[in-house]
């Protein structure tokens, strides 16, 4: 069943949208898309493009058989200025979890994953360091955790890679480095949740992000499309093992 979680800021209601596939099990997986744009922007790879995915995925999952429960949420207020403030509804979601004792195996934010492109150095990274070891050009989908997250990184990253042909690079770093945390699954590592951003890395990559010009007809959605049966292979692989 599909349920709205709303609450309220400064009086006014907000929701977050969610659907649990399988048994309610107290062992969760978390696929997360936030749906507000940045004020009130075309928004189509941040972060229409994470909806279209989610909302894919759970067509696909609807006729999935699956050992641990998997929920998907649409999230409401990421974008600043509600951005890292308990307002957030990926803030709320994790909150309540922790409060009802869920063990998230792992949280997934699905973070702009639509922008691609094939001209030579159209990729940027937040350090000059990591141009020498990962690629210059914007045509891969990138799997980001912290620090203490190799382990889920590493295996969201296998199980993509087994099921799609798009390049899949991966990052463990510090939350403070630029762009480590800029998604919903911050709040989860609050929680000492594992969690990790999938992302065709914003705007390292995407010149229209926060901007009139983050319009549809800029998304590759053959490439979407594969980011998304890379997603589901890496939610069976949590799920069933």
């Amino acid at each position: 069943d599909v349920k709205e979680m709303e609450y309220t800021v400064w009086g006014i209601p907000y929701r977050n949208i969610s659907i649990l596939f399988g048994d309610e099990t107290n062992e969760r997986i978390v696929v997360g898309a936030h749906y507000d744009s940045f004020q009130g922007l075309p928004g189509a790879d941040d972060n229409a493009s994470g909806v279209a995915g989610l909302i894919e995925l759970a067509r696909i999952l609807s006729h999935t058989q699956l050992k641990r429960s998997v929920e998907l949420v649409a999230y409401t207020l990421e974008e600043p200025p509600y951005f890292r403030t308990p307002e957030m509804g990926s803030a709320v979601h994790a909150k309540t979890l922790k409060e009802n004792a869920v063990d998230v195996v792992v949280m997934m934010s699905l973070e702009m994953i639509g922008y691609f492109t094939d001209e030579p150095d159209s990729q940027e990274y937040p350090m000059s360091l990591l141009k020498l070891f990962y690629p210059s050009t914007g045509n891969f989908i990138a799997v980001v955790g912290n620090l203490s997250g190799f382990g889920v990184v590493r295996k969201t990253k296998r199980a993509m890679r087994s099921a799609m042909s798009l390049p899949v690079r991966s990052l463990n770093a510090p939350g403070a480095l630029a762009g480590v945390d800029f998604s919903d699954h911050l709040n989860f590592w609050k929680y000492d949740y594992p969690a990790l951003m999938i992302t065709d890395t914003a705007f390292f990559r995407n010149k229209a992000y926060h901007t009139e010009n983050d319009t549809w007809d800029r998304l590759d959605y053959e490439r979407m499309s594969e980011v998304v049966k890379g997603v589901y292979n890496a939610v069976l692989e949590f799920s069933n093992n």
